[in-house]
């Protein structure tokens, strides 16, 4: 059975964060100092994640399954978190592509500890990574993530090639006057390593409250600087995908932009979102959430979750409403939510 929202979108992907911990502060996510980490009581097993991605896959046809935090390898024991989620099955039923199949699997990661695990996440049954890298440089990189790692998130990159990953998807949220200039110098380490960036337009999840728009570099913007040196065409439109996407016209690779702010996607929007303690939202800038753990910890049916499930797409937004004077902003930051 199709799970279909108030404006004729079905539901396909289910982000799951599975940890609100992270080893990186980056200035766009999180405070330097001060988190208080869920305590470990509070977060959903990885028995209750499969009952719930089960739910989703097996009744609702959901065919994509994320996995984020935080940042998910700090979780311990994560390939056998994978395996659980490979042995399901989407309905032969389903109208979707993966019909009969194991839905899609993917992960992202900040790639510092991706070495360690990467061959065990790949035989386990993921199929596909993100690895965030905003700058090339250092120095700044330690600016930005508040950690000196910027060699092991490279050799991650690596490490994620080597275990068969493929397409390795590289994210590089941009911001004005922090990394802007670095949108060519990302291509070309895309181009000369076989692997694809998406570059993420700055959204008002940081931290610090500070977002302004001034600080957004535009898809045009970010297109344009990399079509002046290496020329682009692009491809077909993304559909429920939230990047765009163009190809090198010299056929050394792609790149995709996520345009969350100057061409929002949300009348294509085909994703909700489960925090690491069991909070459903249907949006990344939801004010409401919907308690799943509780329901389950106090033994609620799978059809009791199946139910208020279905109540919560029933509250699915058109659109975020950033740069409206409506738009509220979420009360959690990007790590407390899940990428």
């Amino acid at each position: 059975m199709d799970l279909v929202d108030p404006f004729g979108r079905t539901i396909r992907d289910l982000r799951i964060s599975v940890t609100d911990r992270c080893n990186f502060r980056c200035t766009y996510c999180m405070p330097e100092e001060g988190m208080k980490w869920l305590p470990r009581s509070e977060v959903l097993t990885f028995e209750e994640i499969e009952r719930l991605a089960a739910i989703f896959v097996e009744r609702f046809e959901v065919d994509g399954l994320r996995l984020t935090g935080g940042e998910p390898t700090v979780r311990a024991h994560m390939p056998v978190l994978v395996a659980k989620l490979a042995a399901l099955r989407v309905p032969a039923s389903s109208s979707s592509p993966l019909a009969g199949c194991k839905p899609d699997l993917s992960l992202t990661t900040n790639g510092a500890t991706f070495r360690l695990v990467a061959h065990e996440l790949r035989d386990a049954g993921l199929d596909r990574v993100n690895i965030s890298l905003d700058t090339l440089q250092r120095e700044r990189f330690l600016q930005m993530t508040r950690r000196d790692e910027l060699v092991r998130v490279l050799d991650g990159i690596e490490a994620a090639k080597e275990a068969g990953f493929n397409p390795v998807k590289i994210n590089a949220v941009v911001e004005r006057g922090v990394n802007d200039d670095e949108i060519v110098a990302l291509a070309t380490f895309g181009r000369e390593r076989n692997v694809e960036v998406r570059f993420i337009e700055f959204m008002p999840l940081d931290a610090s409250g500070h977002w302004m728009n001034d600080k957004v570099v535009s898809q045009d913007e970010i297109v344009a600087a990399i079509n002046a040196v290496y020329p682009l065409e692009q491809v077909a439109a993304r559909g429920s995908a939230p990047a765009d996407r163009w190809r090198y016209t010299d056929g050394a690779g792609m790149i995709g932009v996520i345009p969350t702010i100057t061409k929002p996607f949300c009348g294509d929007c085909d994703r909700v979102r489960l925090t690491a303690e069991g909070q459903f939202r249907t949006c990344l800038f939801a004010t409401t959430e919907f308690d799943l753990l509780k329901l389950m910890r106090g033994g609620a049916s799978d059809d009791d979750l199946a139910a208020e499930i279905q109540r919560a797409v029933g509250t699915k937004w058109a659109g975020h409403q950033i740069n409206q004077v409506n738009f509220i902003r979420p009360a959690r930051s990007m790590s407390q939510i899940g990428g």
